[in-house]
């Protein structure tokens, strides 16, 4: 990587991490400068204003590490269900860039952003509808294995499951209490088993 992308990508990164703690519309240019050792004129050369920069964010930061990390490996895995509640799980109780009182970095830009800016909700728009299609299709292959009743709702398993990842990380956010997240993963894999 070259000093430039070097350059943006430790602007992005700051950038995701103050817009994930203040938000989008309190982060401002000068924060993200400020907190990068970046000057100006750098920030303008890879972007060119604070709206492109939130676009980067979302689709070359946020969107990408999603699918990589997390869905990729639901299309793939011998147990899909079993892949479905170790995301969560692993979302929940054990990436170190989510805090709970902080929330769904996600979640919170769609809560913030999407009623307000239209590029904004199409991005949004975009990784919501990557992780409802990959947990519908890993439904559909555990329902091919028999690991899944083949009366499922796939689309329906993808909505009630993205849902309530949304809802869970709101209540943890609240009540900053993990007891909240551990009720939840419970009741997820009661779920799933009921849908054997």
């Amino acid at each position: 990587m070259g000093k430039a992308a070097e350059t943006r990508m430790t602007i992005l990164q700051k950038a995701f991490e103050l817009i994930y703690i203040n938000g989008y519309q309190a982060t401002s240019i000068d924060d993200i400068i400020a907190t990068t050792k970046v000057t100006k004129g750098a920030f303008f050369y890879h972007f060119k204003n604070k709206e492109e920069m939130g676009l980067a964010v979302i689709n070359e930061m946020m969107q990408q590490t999603m699918g990589k990390m997390l869905l990729e490996p639901l299309l793939t895995a011998e147990n899909p269900l079993m892949a479905i509640y170790h995301m969560m799980e692993y979302l929940l109780m054990q990436e170190p860039y989510l805090h709970i009182k902080y929330g769904c970095p996600t979640n919170n830009l769609i809560q913030e952003m999407a009623p307000l800016n239209e590029n904004f909700s199409k991005a949004l728009t975009k990784i919501m509808d990557d992780v409802l299609q990959s947990i519908e299709k890993a439904v559909e292959r555990a329902k091919t294995s028999n690991l899944v009743r083949a009366d499922v709702n796939s689309k329906q398993v993808a909505i009630f499951v993205s849902a309530s990842y949304g809802g869970i990380r709101n209540l943890g956010k609240l009540y900053e209490n993990a007891d909240y997240y551990r009720a939840y993963l419970n009741e997820l894999k009661d779920y799933f088993n009921r849908l054997e």
